[in-house]
């Protein structure tokens, strides 16, 4: 099995040239009744107080699959884009993999935007020679020009309803029901990419849920964008048990992309439920340049309700004048919208 994730093209300065990045991961369901799946899911059992009938919904099935499975490492992935063949190497040790390739600008104009991809995955020793190309998946490369407005922005409890603060909660939104949209922001976000902003979604959800993500993305409304998410591995000592942890270096992501497209400006959008608004802020005073604003959703948080104001207050001073919102209602937005493109 493999999963391509959502991935941009960028122009190479001073170049008719774009690079394109291609990311995945090759892996293989675990059998129905492997020991790991039986203890994931009497871990789940207890911690969410669930019965039988929850454990062989539709949407449990779905959900539980994307995280129970065996990496594969050392495997060799093929990816065609445009007409072209590129050799991803073999996956690491986590069966992830990613290659980049060079385009011209009559590749990238005939993309409309959206560059399609194919990969396949070539066989192992041992495998049959008909196994070639057996396993094919389609992804998109999204065309970002140099110059213009972007969005770069959470995804849960900004876009998608998560509750990240209540820890069963946030389980129970992640395994056992559909996913949705926090009202409201798919209008505004296509309000934006109708001014020609783009879009890339930032977040600490798992790398597994980027099939669903993407699914749930285009369910809801939302623009299409490159996504980048946390890689997590599950343990067998605690199935699904780490799945809340948000420690990861998502600054570290967000400037990698502004690095990549200094000549564009960002709006960061997240939500007051963890770290975005101090990750947020640390970017804009690295790179004030770059920060066309701050767009942060109020959500329930683990942060004393006293000391919430403090919150905002403080990092206001920290900023240009102006530079954060702090919102209830994505038509706050409206102002901000305006201003920046």
């Amino acid at each position: 099995m493999i999963v391509l994730f959502p991935t941009y093209a960028r122009r190479l300065t001073g170049s008719r040239r774009w690079r394109a990045t291609v990311a995945g991961m090759v892996s293989r369901p675990l059998p129905e009744r492997s020991r790991r799946r039986v203890l994931a899911e009497a871990v789940l059992k207890r911690l969410l107080d669930l019965d039988a009938g929850d454990l062989d919904t539709e949407v449990f099935r779905r959900r539980a699959d994307a995280f129970l499975f065996q990496r594969l490492a050392g495997r060799r992935v093929e990816i065609d884009v445009a007409g072209h063949t590129v050799a991803t190497g073999r996956s690491d040790r986590t069966g992830h993999f990613q290659a980049q390739i060079d385009l011209d600008d009559e590749v990238i104009a005939a993309a409309e935007g959206v560059l399609p991809c194919v990969a396949r995955l070539r066989p192992a020793a041992g495998d049959p020679p008909e196994s070639f190309g057996a396993h094919l998946v389609q992804g998109s490369i999204h065309v970002v020009e140099s110059a213009g407005l972007s969005v770069i922005s959470d995804i849960d409890d900004t876009v998608k309803i998560t509750n990240v603060a209540d820890r069963r909660e946030l389980l129970r939104n992640t395994l056992l029901r559909e996913f949705a949209a926090v009202p409201g922001m798919a209008a505004v976000y296509r309000r934006w990419q109708d001014a020609g902003t783009a879009f890339h979604y930032v977040s600490a959800s798992p790398w597994q849920l980027s099939p669903c993500l993407a699914r749930f993305i285009t369910a809801a409304g939302l623009p299409a964008g490159s996504m980048h998410l946390k890689l997590f591995r599950l343990q067998d000592s605690t199935p699904l048990g780490r799945l809340p942890s948000r420690k990861r270096s998502k600054r570290r992501v967000i400037e990698q992309i502004m690095a990549d497209f200094p000549d564009r400006r960002f709006l960061l959008v997240g939500d007051s439920g963890e770290r975005d608004p101090e990750v947020y802020a640390a970017v804009a005073r690295q790179r004030p340049a770059q920060v066309a604003g701050i767009a942060i959703r109020r959500v329930a948080s683990k942060i004393r309700p006293r000391k919430r104001g403090e919150r905002f207050d403080d990092l206001a001073r920290r900023l240009p004048a102006g530079m954060l919102h702090v919102f209830s209602e994505p038509e706050e937005l409206a102002a901000l919208a305006a201003a920046t493109t």
